[in-house]
């Protein structure tokens, strides 16, 4: 049976496999770097980052000697901005280490390296016959075989690394984990699986017991958290020139690291600003995966430099675009009038 699925696995990898840039090469680097770009993110989107990455940092040498904004502004767009941080840390951690990593205890320990992330590189780039085990890995094996056991428990995590290992031909991983997640992506879908063009049509339990779309079983549910933000967009004129004031988001909290405008969480009551204060836009939605954020966003002009706390810069506003905004920012500002 578990041959039989690895086989049909396998013979429909060769037909229906996605040209993807990274794949069909050795080099570590790239590899890793596209796992960790495809973290949380659709390969649609993610292949265009990969190949700004690639094309502006062309080794990992390259990478670590960048700047940490400069790598958060390459990256600015993408989410979960931990990422970017990790792979810049990791990078360093790589030249340190003198060659990348090449046993999977050494490739899990880069800074944002996980067990699935380690076994795709792995596998992809120095042939280690250790299974990756993602979201896509979880559904196709979870309807196959029948197993109902939640995906999020312990047990389930030791069940489906256990099974996938044991599909695994020792001697082709990266055809193998890379036929899993296509397999997973285009075939069996979370929303809209093509049940009726399946090589696995007549082994398949869930579709054989119409269980298809209540597995995997998840059992914790994620609450969703609602913020209010408000914006102060402070631009200060003296001369020829116009300033704005910008601050990195601290450690602990969404963003880190990226620039923002002035703002006041959960109170709207508007500072005693000189000037003018105008509203640009009001109860803008701004979707993350366990938050959901609503901002105002006011407009300050002012002549008269404003008193603020001083981690803030006071940039020229035309060197904006040289600083990485949280995407709700970069829209917030894009509304901004001239």
């Amino acid at each position: 049976m578990h041959n039989d699925f690895t086989y049909r696995l396998l013979k429909w990898f060769e037909a229906n496999k996605r040209d993807l840039p990274w794949r069909n090469i050795n080099d570590p680097y790239p590899i890793w770097l596209s796992e960790i770009i495809l973290q949380q993110t659709r390969i649609q989107q993610g292949t265009g980052y990969w190949s700004r990455f690639v094309s502006r940092w062309p080794n990992v040498e390259s990478l670590a000697k960048a700047t940490e904004d400069e790598v958060l502004r390459e990256w600015q767009g993408l989410g979960y901005y931990s990422r970017a941080r990790n792979l810049h840390v990791a990078a360093k951690q790589i030249v340190e280490f003198g060659k990348f990593p090449d046993t999977l205890k050494d490739i899990k320990s880069l800074k944002g390296v996980g067990d699935y992330t380690a076994a795709a590189i792995a596998s992809f780039a120095f042939n280690i016959p250790i299974a990756a085990v993602d979201g896509n890995v979880y559904r196709v094996l979870a309807r196959h075989f029948g197993i109902d056991t939640p995906i999020d428990s312990a047990l389930g995590k030791k069940m489906f690394t256990e099974l996938a290992q044991d599909l695994l031909p020792l001697n082709n991983p990266a055809d193998f984990n890379q036929a899993m997640m296509d397999f997973g992506a285009i075939q069996c879908t979370p929303h809209s699986p093509r049940c009726d063009n399946c090589p696995m049509i007549d082994t398949c339990d869930a579709l054989r017991t119409q269980r298809v779309y209540s597995l995997p079983v998840k059992t914790n549910k994620v609450k969703i958290r609602e913020r209010k933000f408000y914006y102060y967009y402070i631009r200060y004129k003296t001369n020829s020139q116009t300033f704005i004031a910008l601050r990195k988001r601290p450690a602990g909290d969404i963003w880190q690291g990226l620039w923002e405008p002035l703002m006041i969480e959960d109170n709207p009551k508007i500072p005693d600003f000189k000037g003018s204060i105008s509203l640009v836009c009001q109860s803008v939605k701004h979707v993350l995966t366990h938050q959901v954020i609503f901002a105002d966003c006011y407009l300050v002009e002012t002549n008269d430099k404003p008193k603020i706390a001083a981690d803030f810069l006071w940039i020229e506003e035309k060197e904006i675009d040289s600083y990485a905004l949280p995407r709700l920012v970069e829209l917030l500002v894009s509304q901004m009038p001239e």
